[in-house]
């Protein structure tokens, strides 16, 4: 209200970006880590990850879903429970790649509506502050719009720009759990499938 409506169409541009980004690396990233690393098939891989996918865009946390996660690797994609049990919790802890994305593409947001220009080393500093702060962001419901502030403090950018992203940050932050808890997935089969620890007939 106090923005104006004219806010809306920016704050609509960073949502589309952020939704295609997440789905681009969604899709490409973790085929590309199956085609390289295993011989693991692609379209089974995201056929078995569908009720996963369901469940963790509702529940938007990563820790939550690990119970779940966990019997998804061990039942569906016949990953050894012992490799899996240290796999998946380690994964929903460290591996935040749709907070990290998310947390960039923020960044980039809020620098261009305050009308600050960014450099090459201010790219880099968000590269490398969102990559650190997405590893330290805990697995619960919108936990990285928080660790955002230390993106934005390093850029010097207003962290009251966050209040603009809170509209969007919910359906955002369903989207990237997902993300994320398919990364902890295709990691776990790629590492279980080099150490011959899953059943690929599964």
């Amino acid at each position: 209200a106090t923005e104006g409506v004219e806010v809306f169409i920016p704050l609509i541009k960073y949502f589309l970006v952020v939704v295609f980004v997440l789905i681009t690396h969604f899709i490409l990233t973790y085929s590309i880590l199956l085609r390289l690393f295993s011989n693991l098939s692609i379209y089974s891989f995201y056929t078995k990850l569908k009720a996963l996918i369901i469940f963790t865009f509702s529940t938007s946390s990563s820790n939550a879903s690990i119970p779940y996660t966990l019997n998804t690797v061990v039942q569906k994609y016949g990953v050894d429970k012992s490799f899996a049990s240290v796999s998946i919790p380690l994964g929903a802890t460290i591996n935040m790649d749709g907070t990290a994305i998310m947390q960039g593409c923020a960044a980039y947001f809020l620098a261009s509506y305050y009308g600050i220009n960014l450099a090459f080393s201010d790219m880099i500093t968000i590269i490398l502050t969102a990559t650190i702060a997405s590893v330290g962001t805990a697995g619960i419901p919108s936990a990285g719009i928080i660790m955002l502030s230390l993106i934005l403090t390093e850029l010097g950018i207003p962290l009251e720009g966050i209040t603009l992203l809170l509209g969007v940050d919910r359906l955002l932050d369903m989207m990237r759990t997902s993300v994320n808890v398919t990364g902890d997935t295709c990691i776990t089969c790629v590492v279980a499938k080099s150490e011959g620890l899953i059943n690929i007939k599964n």
